[in-house]
């Protein structure tokens, strides 16, 4: 292994640090005292993120912490079994504090060292609503007024493999009570969150198209991708997906059968900073939008916004703040610089600071790992008692 470039420069430790509402924070530490924080989680499986960290952290205390594509692929292939949403997340947080360390210790933010930045802000979306779509007409209209350009809501609540005219005209209304509420102006994403099977699919996408979605996410499973390029050929609304796909190998298929038109990794389970760019890359060269995916923390979200601004495609991006799953601490509570992420006019603007562009006050997410959590997503069941996709 080659020595580091400069003196110190090994990484010295990692740690952990489980906070509400139901994030995983990771801490980076240098031999010379530089810091650097990622955000490795898997929503509901915190611990077994924590314990892939910890597993390979072995592969990286004691060596260069610049090297940062050569240690990504040594957690990547130094194991005989990889990729999922455990193992590629554990990297992920890796990643990102990796390169929030390399972007410190040069002293200009991360995008910088990703070729410089294409834009000079980036707009953002935000959610309505919690997971049963109700009242998104009303918190619609306020975030607009907020300022927002663009939202997203949940379609549907649960729903059987076949189920009825009534439910899919239920989740046709809402989002016609939304565009209704914000008018023309305003992208309406539509999140199907993996809870429709092909067959209610084929009905709502088609219903949904007077209304004009910013995109039907997750329309199907992502394990039902194959289903993809037969919707793509019934239905003019953008279809998106990628949130549980997590890395470029993951992603191949969709290009080459063109059966997407926004690509939503998430650098929290997508292998990270390093790998999220190439699948942005990939896209790119398939005429993909990016729009990342991020209903986590600050440190994700910093990650995501590093990615935007060196990738000509990325169109919009998603942030958690005042998500409904925030409860007992928010997107900003941890950052001892929460003026990075002022949205005006439903932008945010480019960051400047190096690294990842955020400071964390390490007092706080001490304080709030002492209470740390233990979420989960809820077991939802259709009327006859089978399990149903949440």
């Amino acid at each position: 292994m080659p020595n580091a470039s400069a003196a110190g420069s090994e990484v010295a430790s990692l740690e952990l640090f489980k906070v509400p509402p139901r994030w995983l924070f990771l801490k980076v530490t240098t031999a010379d005292g530089v810091e650097g924080w990622g955000e490795p989680v898997v929503e509901g499986r915190a611990d077994s993120v924590a314990a892939a960290v910890k597993e390979l952290s072995e592969y990286v205390v004691g060596l260069p912490a610049n090297r940062i594509e050569d240690l990504w692929q040594v957690l990547y292939r130094g194991g005989f079994y990889r990729g999922g949403p455990v193992l590629m997340s554990a990297i992920a947080g890796i990643d990102q504090a990796l390169w929030d360390v390399k972007g410190k210790r040069l002293g200009v933010p991360v995008y910088e060292l990703l070729g410089g930045p294409v834009r000079e802000k980036m707009k953002v979306y935000c959610w309505v609503g919690g997971d049963r779509p109700e009242g998104v007409a009303a918190a619609a209209q306020e975030k607009v007024e907020a300022g927002y350009q663009a939202i997203k809501m949940n379609a549907t609540a649960e729903m059987a493999w076949i189920d009825t005219p009534a439910a899919a005209d239920n989740a046709v209304q809402r989002a016609a009570a939304v565009r209704e509420a914000v008018g023309d102006e305003v992208g309406i994403g539509i999140d199907f969150h993996g809870r429709v099977r092909r067959g209610m699919a084929k009905q709502l996408v088609r219903k949904l198209e007077p209304y004009d979605p910013m995109f039907v996410e997750e329309p199907v499973l992502a394990e039902n991708n194959d289903f993809l390029p037969i919707l793509q050929q019934q239905t003019s609304i953008p279809i998106a997906t990628g949130e549980r796909m997590f890395s470029r190998w993951d992603f191949k298929e969709v290009f080459e059968d063109r059966s997407v038109d926004i690509i939503q990794p998430d650098l929290s389970h997508a292998g990270g900073i390093s790998e999220v760019k190439k699948i942005a890359g990939m896209a790119e060269a398939y005429d993909v939008a990016l729009a990342p995916h991020c209903p986590l923390g600050p440190i994700s979200f910093a990650a995501a916004l590093q990615v935007d601004f060196t990738s000509l495609n990325a169109f919009i991006q998603e942030t958690s703040l005042n998500i409904h799953y925030n409860e007992g601490a928010d997107l900003l509570d941890y950052l001892a610089n929460p003026e990075v992420f002022d949205f005006a006019d439903g932008f945010v603007e480019r960051p400047t600071d190096p690294g990842l562009g955020i400071e964390i006050d390490e007092e706080i997410v001490r304080a709030k790992a002492e209470d740390g959590h233990d979420w989960k997503n809820p077991i939802w069941r259709t009327n006859d008692g089978s399990i149903a996709e949440w």
